[in-house]
């Protein structure tokens, strides 16, 4: 460290200039090796000589940027004479190379007035998005219109809608603000999207475990219902069971992050129970996904979720997580913690998230840590129960069977948790 210190920042500074410019004109033969040579604008050299022309320039008189700006334009209208020639000799349009060019002479002012990282990223940058050319365009036929509106949508949702709205409870007797309301709503959307994604663009050729591991984070409950409706063209019970099982498993995991993002004290209690479940979701996925002389499940017949982030969606789920906070101030003052016992085991027949992000946004105004967690255990585990009857009715008969053993166990340990926290 002694010996870098005695090292001139200008010459710092004009390696790093050189080295980038150098490795970009690399790159750019690379990616143009296949091209004809008359029609580059230039590769290595001409790159490098770029950046060391802006590094020139910029010393010269860091202060009014005179010689710089003049140097800037120069290059830009030798770059757009160049790039006239080669729309009228070969008719393609394209102005990658003229902006990787412009951005190469502007590397000197990033180096001298900003952090190193950031120059090194805006490098890493330009390589990764010349070399996935191909990439994009195969990504852009899959990312339809509807798919762009999609992201529009989460961006109103998340970014538009949220910061705009009051931070005060809307009366007295509701103590919950519209803030709040729409935050429950961006959190559930933004897991939901992040899982739609996955499936739809990383991994849309998946197998059963991993569509029901993607579905479960989006819906356990939907999952359940779609894979119980395939059980009855494949004849493959267990392991139809074994992916139904790692979806509710998925459901756990995602409270726990919900958990963590709005009430970190309860997340950490949550963990040891959550993680028990997962344990032995996990142990009843492996030994019916272990088992033989089954037919593997096909994926050609793909059945995707709908668009997790419908406005009409988000307003349902806004409206029950208004109306469980009304409900559940209601039932703590009328009926006490046995209430609460209750109506935990009666929406678990429902959506759970509403019930159960009001226990984590506003749970400890007039609950307890350890009430809530029992709450949670009980809507879970109603939900469970919930599950069970779709695959019993929906599936086909050979999954009755494994369906019953499955969630039997794991509704067990979920009461036998419960039961736990009471005589603790």
């Amino acid at each position: 460290m002694n010996f870098l210190e005695h090292i001139p920042a200008d010459f710092i500074n004009f390696t790093l200039v050189f080295v980038f410019s150098l490795l970009i004109g690399l790159e750019q033969r690379i990616h143009h090796s296949d091209d004809d040579k008359h029609q580059l604008f230039g590769t290595d050299r001409t790159f490098t000589l770029i950046g060391i022309l802006g590094f020139i320039l910029y010393i010269i008189s860091p202060d009014n940027l005179i010689p710089f700006l003049t140097g800037g334009v120069s290059l830009f209208i030798l770059l757009t004479v160049s790039y006239y020639q080669k729309i009228v000799k070969t008719g393609e349009f394209g102005l990658t190379t003229v902006v990787i060019a412009m951005i190469t002479y502007t590397l000197t002012p990033l180096v001298y007035l900003h952090s190193k990282w950031l120059v090194l990223l805006v490098f890493v940058s330009i390589l990764i998005l010349t070399e996935i050319k191909k990439n994009l365009k195969h990504f852009a036929k899959k990312f339809g219109q509807d798919e762009y509106l999609t992201f529009a949508k989460f961006i109103v949702l998340a970014g538009i809608i949220l910061p705009l709205l009051p931070d005060k409870p809307i009366s007295e007797t509701v103590n919950l603000s519209l803030y709040n309301i729409w935050l429950a709503i961006v959190a559930v959307s933004s897991i939901s999207y992040i899982s739609y994604i996955l499936k739809k663009f990383v991994f849309p050729n998946s197998g059963v475990l991993l569509t029901a591991v993607l579905g479960g984070l989006y819906s356990s409950t939907a999952t359940t219902i779609i894979l119980a409706k395939k059980s009855r063209e494949e004849k493959s019970a267990f392991k139809v069971t074994a992916a139904i099982i790692v979806a509710t498993s998925m459901m756990y995991l995602r409270l726990e992050l919900l958990a963590f993002i709005f009430n970190p004290p309860i997340a950490i209690k949550l963990i040891p129970y959550f993680g028990i479940l997962i344990l032995v979701t996990a142990l009843i996925t492996y030994i019916f996904y272990s088992k033989k002389n089954e037919t593997k499940i096909s994926n050609k017949r793909k059945e995707e979720h709908k668009n997790p982030l419908e406005f009409k969606t988000a307003l349902i789920f806004g409206f029950l997580f208004a109306f469980f906070s009304v409900l559940t101030d209601f039932v703590v003052k009328k009926y006490g913690d046995s209430g609460i016992d209750i109506l935990s085991l009666v929406v678990g027949v429902t959506d759970i998230d509403p019930f159960v992000l009001n226990l984590f946004q506003n749970g400890l105004k007039t609950l307890s840590i350890d009430l809530i967690v029992k709450a949670v255990l009980l809507a879970t585990a109603s939900n469970n129960i919930l599950k069970m009857i779709y695959a019993l009715i929906l599936g086909s008969k050979t999954l009755r069977k494994p369906i019953l053993i499955g969630f039997l166990i794991t509704i067990i340990v979920s009461f036998g948790a419960v039961g736990f926290m009471i005589f603790i």
